[in-house]
């Protein structure tokens, strides 16, 4: 009687904790995609626009906030959005990426409903069809803390977001030509800092108080260095993680990374230059802006500020002192660090090899020597509705084959919950940079020459960095440790966007036999439906 008793005492308190806490909140947004008249460089452009805007609207929301964006292609052709660093846990349905979606068609409309489950942080979104990456319709994503959850660091006295990437003076329809016709693309054009070019923005400070900066490489083909003049900078947080708050003079960001770093305004009263400038390459290209100080005596002065160029090691360094702060809580109240992912036995080693070879005559670019090339359904549809032909799994082997390249409609199988090594191996000249999603991995090796099984002896095994991007340096290797631990058909991709759209790109697609709601949500109600799948009915909701 006693047990029961207490049973009927306890069970209502449950359901009135659970009304009490209620669900998550919900921000809404309506987006209009429309063609536009853009100057970013002095040239006028052809760019695409976010409710008029170039870059597109912030997001800025809280963890675990449900996220309802209905998007209108007012284009004349497809057009999809994805939301890099987003997770979509249990929810590839709503990645945005053509191996899960099928196109917005012009005209029409869709609304992605996502949730930033268990995420904080820096991170951007783009449009990932083609090439309309090189027109715009970017715009950044800010993930904070809940309340409750201890911040590494004090609040700051204000936040700017930094989208910063190469630039290109013609627009993405030729852009796409010139890929289309075997070539590469010529030399970007200048960089833009928020859609603009140099001086044209201007960042208000108040002299002794401390600003956070959100940076991102939009860019399609370089990476950059960031840096303030005569300001050093706090690195607190990578694409989600708290980091060790190193301080840097300067913060190489690779393509499709995110950094937050904290600026004290201890300097005179004046102006300085912000500047953006290119990386690896034998040309430089730089970008400013202006950080003004409220109380300001005079305006920037001399020459902005120089930043490394071509120095490999210099990078490597840099990016092996970017490391997790075990002690600080991520978007759970609990220390990053209680996951001691360096204690886990992995159960798969995948090794990833980029080419550049010529197939059929063209440029193309490739992993494990298979170059991508998009079926004529979305894979996660035909997978979904099980429909023969669209593709194979272990289209793609585990390691590089050392053969020449040929086309494939490339996908992965995977099992869920297995805990996987991934090498990335870059056997060519250039840096190179990979972005993984619906996931987080931890960054435990990276080195020049070729990996062997003798380099796990230098993994870092206790404070490895975790992310979504990773950059991989000339005739380098780049060593990860991963958990599936989330359900879906995922894209890995290289983030030098020509190459990606040249077939340097495959899907991951995480299994989970129990076909459980539990691992993964149904088919949205409101999916679109296109190639084979047309006709198909989703489930009613």
């Amino acid at each position: 009687m006693r047990s029961l008793w207490w049973c009927l005492m306890v069970v209502p308190i449950f359901f009135l904790l659970d009304f009490a806490n209620g669900e998550s909140p919900y921000r809404f947004y309506t987006w209009n995609i429309t063609y536009g008249d853009i100057y970013p460089l002095g040239v006028k452009q052809q760019g695409i626009l976010i409710n008029g805007q170039f870059p597109g609207p912030p997001i800025e929301c809280v963890t675990n906030d449900n996220l309802i964006v209905s998007v209108f292609n007012n284009l004349d052709e497809p057009f999809l959005m994805s939301w890099d660093g987003i997770q979509q846990r249990r929810n590839s349905w709503q990645d945005g990426v053509y191996g899960t979606n099928c196109p917005i068609p012009p005209g029409q409309n869709f609304t992605y409903i996502l949730q930033v489950k268990d995420q904080i942080g820096s991170f951007f979104y783009f449009p990932s069809l083609a090439m309309h990456k090189a027109a715009g319709g970017y715009g950044g994503i800010k993930i904070d803390s809940r309340p409750l959850i201890p911040v590494p660091f004090p609040p700051p006295a204000g936040e700017y977001t930094m989208l910063v990437g190469d630039w290109f003076k013609q627009n993405h329809t030729d852009l796409k030509a010139i890929l289309d016709g075997g070539s590469d693309l010529p030399f970007p054009d200048g960089l833009l800092i928020n859609g603009r070019g140099s001086n044209s923005l201007t960042f208000t400070v108040d002299q002794g108080r401390t600003y956070r900066f959100r940076i991102s490489n939009v860019g399609l083909t370089t990476a950059i260095n960031f840096r303030i003049q005569g300001h050093k900078m706090v690195l607190v947080e990578v694409e989600g993680t708290h980091t060790l708050q190193n301080t840097y003079e300067s913060i190489d960001i690779h393509l499709g990374q995110s950094y937050s770093v904290l600026v004290t305004m201890d300097q005179p009263g004046q102006d300085y230059y912000i500047v953006a400038s290119t990386r690896f390459t034998s040309q430089v290209l730089t970008a400013t802006s202006i950080l003004h100080y409220s109380n300001s005596a005079g305006s920037v002065s001399g020459t902005p500020p120089g930043g490394p160029t071509i120095e490999i090691d210099w990078s490597l360094n840099q990016a092996r002192s970017v490391r997790q702060n075990l002690t600080a809580s991520g978007p759970r109240p609990n220390p990053q660090g209680s996951y001691h992912y360096g204690l886990v036995n992995t159960t798969r080693t995948i090794r990833l090899a980029n080419s550049a070879p010529m197939i059929n005559g063209k440029k193309r670019y490739a992993v494990n020597s298979v170059s991508f090339i998009p079926a004529d359904t979305p894979l996660k549809l035909a997978d979904y509705f099980k429909i023969p032909g669209v593709f194979n799994l272990g289209s793609i082997q585990d390691n590089p084959t050392g053969g020449g390249g040929y086309l494939q409609t490339s996908v992965m199988a995977a099992d869920f919950r297995a805990f996987v090594e991934v090498v990335f191996e870059n056997p060519e000249d250039i840096v190179q940079s990979w972005h993984i999603d619906g996931h987080i991995f931890f960054v435990v090796g990276m080195d020049g020459g070729q990996w062997s099984p003798a380099s796990r002896l230098n993994y870092n095994l206790r404070d490895g960095i975790s992310r979504c991007t990773i950059q991989v340096y000339p005739k380098s290797w780049t060593a990860l440790y991963m958990p599936l631990d989330n359900v879906g058909m995922w894209n890995i991709r290289s983030e030098n966007w020509a190459r990606q759209y040249l077939g340097q790109q495959f899907y991951l697609r995480v299994y989970s036999p129990a076909n459980s709601w539990r691992d993964e949500y149904p088919i949205p109600k409101n999916a679109l439906v296109c190639g084979r799948a047309s006709g198909r009915r989703t489930r009613p909701l």
